[in-house]
């Protein structure tokens, strides 16, 4: 910028920006010209500009144009020769000057071939034609105040930073500089993301290149993943990168805790979309007149809109449920944990969040936790191990970096102790939305079984075995892979984010804090150790696992399970039971006991109701002494 601006005074009330940017000139000296050029590259840049001589060839009355004035955010105010000479030019500086002063508009002058100087002292050819205009239409005290107005205008205007084409090689050159500047400037409005966008250039990258290529159609993308993975950050910078491209645009946040946390949540989404992209004030009465109104209102119109968090397919379908209500060009983003929602409303893109790799990781948690790009050489091991304990959750990186700036490498090792017991409560917090929202209890035991015993197994043979504890797998994993709650992993075994796994354990050990006996489901060694030698399991616990080394001469009294009886998932390594093997649980379904300990299966050790039976690595040399007959899914010896 080439002049310096005068003190501005701050709004006491913001109006809603309906333009980016408001346009004054006179259009025998530019409109064919300067004027012509500037409106194209702004509009090629994206920005929304209000170009008054169109449409005042359309008619428009002044009154139309003192309000698009206030509603633009920066007024470009292009002074030639002739600008002066007319009065709808000064009404328009005018009512420019007036909404800086009371709205904090920007104001950026553009001297076409005339001398600063003499706008802002009205001498020469302008203090002629002020006179001039004086003479011909302005008499005694009106004239008097019109004048100091225009004059007040002139001066204040010129007064801004602005831009002086003589000082430029071309025009072609002051437009492009224009336009830069403008975007700059216009960029404060753009939505706020992270402090430290590591790896984020890619991930835009891929989802930018599928919208171009879809420039002529309507285009649906949906972005997918876990929470805590960086959905919302993509989508936001995606946004800020391509919107100015779109007059009609929405970006519409956190709709899964408004439609939570309020009754006719659905209907102010519809009245936040529609005031966005009209820029003006909406009341709706019901979701049915929501969604005629949007398909009135961006029929035929190119838009830009972003759906965050979507948990239920209502939403989709009163904020963007038909393809007809949008014009060609235009891009539907929808950020979900759920990838059914994106199937049901059949996306064109479905974008997977992959977890940040190694070195994105190391980076990311380094700027949080050092505002540095690496760790500080003497917690470079300990940072290495918290990185790890992330799993390349940007999310859990965030915290976590955050939390541990500025403590003591002691410090840091007690927390990453504690972490491995009892997770973060940030991070758990963000990572249970998913499980809450389940809706069907069948459907949270499945996630809770395989959080315990089923991680690295047969998707398969966990299916049969939890269809055997009346569960319908079938349909419950599917639901928990769209959710992004579970994954299949190579070989079709299952899989989940290790924090998830936390996420789910601790909801179990938070039913009973104390005791564990009275928990769902035991999987920590030192809890089952606590519960099988005190003999304090109870009728609660419907699946245990206990791993020793094989080396391991503890035996446990197999009393220790009579009172487990409602226990169907049990899972042993190297352990060792004496005494009445009846006193195990009738309702067993799925028994993975590796290294056995005995020759044969003892004929009171209840098999009738087990799905699988995995007796792997034992010193098994028949399995019964008197002939059963049993019917299993599997077997494995």
């Amino acid at each position: 910028m080439e002049f310096t601006s005068s003190s501005s005074s701050f709004s006491k009330s913001k109006p809603r920006w309906t333009h980016d940017v408001f346009i004054s000139f006179r259009g025998e000296d530019t409109r064919e010209s300067f004027v012509s050029h500037l409106h194209s590259g702004l509009s090629n840049a994206g920005v929304n500009a209000f170009f008054d001589e169109v449409s005042l060839l359309r008619g428009m009355e002044l009154e139309q144009l003192l309000q698009a004035i206030e509603g633009s955010q920066i007024s470009l105010v292009v002074f030639s020769h002739s600008y002066i000479r007319s009065t709808w030019c000064l009404d328009e500086l005018v009512k420019i000057i007036e909404c800086h002063e009371t709205h904090g508009q920007k104001v950026v002058p553009i001297f076409y071939y005339v001398d600063p100087h003499v706008i802002r002292h009205q001498v020469d050819d302008y203090d002629l034609a002020l006179t001039a205009r004086e003479q011909q239409t302005l008499k005694g005290e009106h004239m008097e105040r019109v004048l100091s107005r225009w004059g007040g205008a002139l001066t204040k205007a010129s007064n801004f930073s602005g831009w002086d084409v003589k000082n430029h090689r071309n025009e072609a050159e002051l437009v492009k500089k224009i336009v830069e500047d403008i975007l700059t400037q216009l960029d404060n409005a753009l939505l706020s993301i992270t402090e430290f966008p590591v790896g984020l250039e890619p991930r835009v990258q891929e989802v930018t290149g599928y919208i171009e290529n879809q420039s002529t159609n309507v285009c649906i993308i949906g972005i997918w993943g876990m929470g805590g993975s960086g959905k919302t950050t993509i989508a936001k910078t995606i946004y800020n990168q391509i919107h100015r491209r779109f007059s009609y645009r929405s970006f519409i946040e956190n709709i899964r805790e408004v439609c939570d946390t309020d009754g006719s949540g659905h209907v102010h989404l519809q009245e936040q979309l529609i005031s966005d992209v009209t820029k003006t004030k909406v009341k709706l009465h019901s979701v049915g007149m929501g969604k005629n109104m949007i398909e009135n209102k961006l029929s035929g119109k190119r838009a830009l809109i972003v759906l965050d968090d979507v948990n239920e397919f209502e939403q989709l379908k009163h904020l963007c449920g038909n393809r007809s209500w949008f014009g060609q060009g235009s891009v539907v983003i929808i950020t979900t944990r759920d990838l059914h929602l994106l199937r049901l409303l059949k996306v064109d893109y479905v974008y997977d969040m992959r977890k940040m790799d190694k070195n994105e990781s190391i980076e990311l948690f380094s700027w949080h936790a050092f505002r540095e790009a690496k760790p500080v050489e003497d917690y470079n091991e300990v940072a290495r191990n918290v990185v790890a304990y992330c799993g390349g959750l940007p999310l859990a990186l965030e915290v976590l970096g955050s939390y541990l700036m500025k403590r003591t490498k002691k410090e840091w090792t007690s927390v990453l102790s504690k972490l491995e017991i009892i997770p973060n409560d940030q991070v758990q917090e963000k990572l249970r939305i998913s499980f809450d929202g389940l809706h069907d209890e069948m459907e949270k035991d499945i996630f809770l079984d395989v959080c315990c015993f089923f991680i690295g197994k047969d998707r398969a043979n966990v299916t049969d075995i939890l269809n055997g504890c009346g569960l319908h797998a079938d349909i419950g994993i599917p639901v928990l892979i769209e959710r992004s709650l579970i994954k299949v992993e190579k070989n079709n075994k299952l899989g989940m984010h290790h924090l998830l796994r936390d996420m789910g354990r601790e909801i179990i050990r938070e039913h009973s804090m104390k005791e564990p006996g009275k928990r769902s489901r035991l999987w920590f060694c030192e809890d089952v150790l606590d519960v099988l030698t005190t003999n304090t399991g109870t009728e609660a616990i419907e699946g245990l696992v206990l791993k020793m080394h094989f080396s391991s001469r503890d035996c446990f009294e197999t009393y220790s399970f009579e009172e487990m009886k409602r226990l169907r998932l049990l899972q042993l390594c190297h352990v060792q039971l004496t005494g009445d093997f009846g006193h195990l649980s009738k309702h067993l379904r799925w028994i993975c006991w590796q290294g056995f300990p005995l020759k044969y299966i003892p004929n009171n050790f209840y098999l009738k109701a087990v799905i699988a039976l995995d007796l792997k690595h034992s010193r098994l040399r028949l399995l019964w002494k008197k002939p059963q007959v049993y019917i299993l899914h599997a077997m494995y010896f």
